[in-house]
């Protein structure tokens, strides 16, 4: 049979880290919210939409909208050159399409999302990438994988989602897909073994392991 993949990017894919924390901080600075946040409370949010992270880090309600916009606005700027490919990401993302049609399930900007991928010479690898845009649910909610299959013009494949935190697993669940974890992002094993799916060290061995079920 056969497969389709999709793969989440921050901590799957890519680490953003640096850029991530620094456009929150430059965010918080401009809007001159007062905090003592440490990274972990900002990185422990990662996964989720922008104005969900601020809102649970005690932003103002009515000022989440130019929260996100700043964010924005700063990581563009600088999100090429404090972004790099996690270890074996590159050769998970080639091996991958040896054997199967690839996608991209983010709850980044999409716009940002494909420049990145752009950049590091990968996105003509992918049929679809979908992004924060374009879904009116984000994980875990389901919506962003049935967007892509619908993109994907899906009909018989057997579907995979690789993901780093509990967001993938519990969209995969919940889409009636199989899926694995990987270490290399946000979640540790302890947080993915909530979930009844296989976790791997990273997305080749991810790939791998969907690849050699047959």
């Amino acid at each position: 049979m056969k497969k389709i993949v999709l793969f989440d990017l921050d901590g799957t894919l890519i680490d953003s880290t640096e850029a991530i924390l620094e456009s929150f901080y430059h965010s918080l600075a401009q809007l001159k919210h007062p905090h003592e946040l440490e990274d972990e409370a900002i990185k422990a949010l990662i996964g989720h939409p922008l104005d969900v992270m601020f809102t649970r880090l005690g932003c103002d309600v009515d000022k989440i909208e130019a929260h996100v916009s700043e964010y924005k606005e700063h990581y563009r700027t600088i999100s090429r050159a404090k972004t790099f490919l996690l270890p074996k990401a590159h050769e998970a993302i080639i091996e991958a399409s040896k054997h199967a049609r690839l996608g991209i399930v983010t709850t980044k900007t999409a716009r940002y999302s494909k420049e990145l991928m752009e950049h590091f010479g990968l996105m003509n690898y992918f049929e679809v990438l979908i992004g924060h845009e374009d879904v009116e649910s984000h994980k875990p909610h389901p919506e962003p994988i049935h967007k892509a299959l619908e993109g994907m013009d899906h009909a018989l494949e057997e579907v995979w989602m690789i993901g780093d935190t509990r967001l993938d697993l519990e969209a995969s669940q919940r889409a009636g897909i199989d899926a694995v974890g990987v270490l290399t992002g946000y979640d540790n094993f302890e947080q993915l073994s909530t979930f009844n799916f296989i976790i791997k060290e990273n997305a080749l061995e991810a790939v791998r392991y969907i690849i050699n079920r047959g």
